[in-house]
């Protein structure tokens, strides 16, 4: 094994140059990204950038046309137990309770026998999953007595009974009011540190990023390409900025008030959303100590 395979092993997730198009089309270009376990990493960028096509690619839903793409020093399969998806829309059945809503995963995964062997152990561990997420007493309901909030909670859940190595999260609260999405934002960071989770964290709302956040991944389509002779949107998105967040994070909402926090939103605003504002891509924002950037050859 060479060195350059070795240091690829030490992340959980490692992309290099890589791309996805559709036809004529180039959606990503060159993602470069290499997380560690336990990250909680927002990923941020205006409309049609890419965002759910880099969430899609990592889950297995889809192939990337070119560039390399690998999980625990291994190439990225099909979609897993391993990935774990929640998406805006509540993944839940609405002729099961609660509780079969949550172990259905689990059930689906075995054997008719071995589910049967193990439903007492399941319903215990759900349970446990119910109490994290504050739903224990609505345990027998249907997903139609509970809000939209409680709803997300139950999708929540579902993921996390699978125990994926990568919890997915696809504009999660964007639904909610924003009472109810704040209350989540909380408390998708009790339970990520809770579980010592690693979460990719694909939301519009910038505030919402930067807050849940340990890592903020900022996709764009505006920038210059190192050679100048690429701008604009023509060759797809890349990561144009990769700030670190507070890896200890403040359960107080508090901290969306303060300056530095308002002043982080604006440079990403810039960075990411501007049109106007082309960087070269040698001059991308890459703070984050994991992050790097390669050149290929751009017909």
């Amino acid at each position: 094994m060479t060195d350059s395979e070795k240091g690829k092993n030490n992340y959980l997730l490692y992309l290099e140059d890589v791309s996805k198009s559709y036809g004529s089309k180039t959606v990503l270009n060159d993602i470069d990204l290499a997380v560690r376990q336990g990250e909680f990493c927002t990923v941020v960028g205006p409309s049609g950038c890419g965002k759910s096509t880099l969430l899609r690619l990592i889950l297995g839903q889809e192939q990337p046309t070119g560039g390399q793409m690998l999980m625990q020093g291994k190439p990225i399969g099909f979609p897993g137990p391993d990935r774990g998806i929640v998406y805006q829309r509540y993944s839940l059945f609405p002729h099961l309770s609660i509780l079969d809503n949550i172990l259905l995963g689990k059930q689906l995964s075995r054997s008719i026998l071995r589910s049967i062997r193990n439903r007492k152990n399941d319903r215990e561990e759900a349970l446990r999953y119910l109490e994290s997420i504050q739903l224990a007493e609505h345990a027998h309901k249907y997903p139609h007595q509970l809000s939209g909030g409680m709803r997300q909670r139950v999708a929540i859940a579902q993921a996390l009974i699978m125990k994926p190595t990568i919890l997915m999260m696809d504009e999660p609260f964007g639904a909610l009011d924003p009472g109810t999405r704040e209350m989540m934002q909380i408390l998708i960071l009790e339970l990520w540190e809770e579980y010592n989770m690693t979460i990719f964290f694909v939301t519009h709302d910038l505030e919402e990023a930067v807050f849940v956040g340990t890592r903020i991944l900022v996709l764009s389509q505006f920038y210059t390409h190192e050679e100048d002779y690429v701008s604009g949107t023509g060759k797809g998105a890349r990561i144009v900025a990769d700030h670190p967040l507070h890896g200890e994070k403040a359960l107080s909402t508090k901290v969306k008030t303060t300056a530095e926090f308002g002043q982080l939103i604006q440079e990403i605003r810039s960075q990411g959303f501007d049109p106007e504002y082309l960087q070269n891509a040698r001059e991308f924002n890459l703070k984050h100590p994991d992050s790097f950037i390669t050149f290929t050859e751009i017909p």
